[in-house]
């Protein structure tokens, strides 16, 4: 089994026990993190799309630590104009570790109850 989730504006595919670094969250360490928007869900071979998120969908994960990641540099450069800027910065990650991904059926209204 496993789904395709959006963290933090970003789609991960994601299983059951698997090790992802994703964008910062504001969380701590050892707590546990719940993702509602998940896109597509795949168990044994069925395949469940959303429209564009599948209702009543979760992904939960633990947050097992946070770090940044190799320092980018930016360099500018406009020729002839003695203009010349270099820029970085280290982007922030999370690692997270999938706990589990769930699908919690509701009836609506219109549908009736086995047991009528």
């Amino acid at each position: 089994m496993y789904a395709i989730v959006e963290i933090a504006g970003k789609q991960f595919k994601v299983s059951k026990g698997d090790s992802v670094s994703v964008p910062v969250l504001a969380s701590e360490v050892g707590k546990d993190v719940h993702f509602d928007r998940v896109l597509l869900i795949s168990d044994k071979g069925k395949i469940s799309v959303g429209q564009p998120t599948i209702a009543n969908a979760k992904v939960t994960a633990k947050v097992d630590g946070f770090g940044r990641d190799r320092k980018v540099t930016i360099f500018k450069k406009k020729r002839r104009k003695g203009y010349q800027k270099t820029q970085g910065h280290r982007q922030g990650f999370a690692d997270i570790t999938i706990k589990n991904i769930s699908v919690s059926k509701k009836k609506t209204a219109g549908e009736k109850s086995d047991g009528a």
